[in-house]
């Protein structure tokens, strides 16, 4: 797991009420595959590996990842919503919320590396 101090940073300053889900959010997204890595873009946590996967987008309710290319991930994903063009999202109310749809977001994130390297 590539834990990238800066969004480490991130999470200790923010001081949010839905910090453990992020964090939990966190933790899934980067174990679902050893090539996904993370960074600070745009002011949030985004996830990469042969471009930009997703990004936190978290209100005080709520924990939303914006999946920048979601319409394009193959194989059809539960949870990821939008009708744009590229964007889908994914939300989430809490830990428990992020633990019951943990294999959703492993399986976004696993199709988008798949897809990527050609697998």
């Amino acid at each position: 797991m590539h834990l990238n101090p800066e969004v480490d940073r991130w999470l200790d300053e923010r001081d949010h009420p839905l910090d453990a889900a992020m964090r939990l959010a966190r933790e899934i997204i980067l174990g679902a595959d050893d090539r996904v890595t993370e960074a600070i873009k745009w002011k949030t946590p985004t996830f990469m590996y042969e471009g930009n996967i997703a990004s936190f987008n978290p209100s005080k309710n709520l924990i939303s990842i914006l999946f920048h290319r979601g319409s394009e991930i193959p194989g059809e994903h539960i949870g990821l919503e939008g009708d744009g063009k590229l964007v889908r999202t994914m939300r989430f109310s809490d830990v428990d919320d992020v633990e019951a749809r943990r294999a959703d977001l492993e399986a976004a994130i696993r199709a988008w590396c798949a897809w990527k390297a050609g697998d």
